[in-house]
């Protein structure tokens, strides 16, 4: 699809089981846009906790490819803890990484430079298994982006406004 008709589209995903699931919320954004002046300057001023990084792959640093389209990467929850870190910015940049290339496998994204995919990714700071978070993450990257350029369903939808008056959220402990 065109880069155009992706810029701004947004997407989210789940993958996975707590605590080793992962949340996931795609932005897509076409070269000059102003979406993707939004994302590089999220990229330009990090803060304390929260590093963006390019999703980059490969067997060692000194061989790490950037994943195409370029895409960045931005943690939710707050790295606090060596572990947390290690997980979020290893096993599930790999993820994210894996989720891309599998939409560019499947014809949903081409990879050049003319989109940013950007992922906003929550991985419980609890997370302990690195092959589960990766698989979460990549599940959770290629259904957000599917979200993007596919739509969402309109019966979803319609569903969630015949039942907004008896949503609830894990959150939530009001009536």
């Amino acid at each position: 699809m065109n880069a155009d008709l992706l810029d701004g589209r947004i997407g989210e995903g789940w993958g996975g089981v707590k605590p080793n699931g992962s949340h996931v919320n795609v932005v897509l954004a076409r070269r000059g846009s102003a979406t993707f002046a939004a994302a590089i300057g999220m990229f330009a001023h990090p803060s304390a906790g929260h590093t963006p990084v390019l999703v980059c792959v490969g067997p060692e640093e000194s061989q790490y490819e950037p994943v195409w389209p370029p895409t960045l990467m931005m943690n939710k929850a707050t790295a606090r803890s060596e572990s947390h870190e290690t997980i979020t910015w290893g096993a599930a940049q790999l993820g994210i990484g894996q989720g891309v290339l599998d939409a560019v496998a499947d014809g949903l994204l081409e990879a050049t430079d003319e989109l940013l995919v950007l992922v906003a990714v929550w991985v419980d700071p609890t997370a302990h298994d690195e092959t589960a978070v990766r698989q979460a993450n990549r599940a959770a990257v290629r259904k957000a982006i599917g979200m993007c350029v596919e739509g969402r369903r309109a019966e979803a939808a319609a569903q969630l406004v015949a039942r907004r008056d008896s949503l609830a959220n894990p959150f939530y402990g009001g009536e």
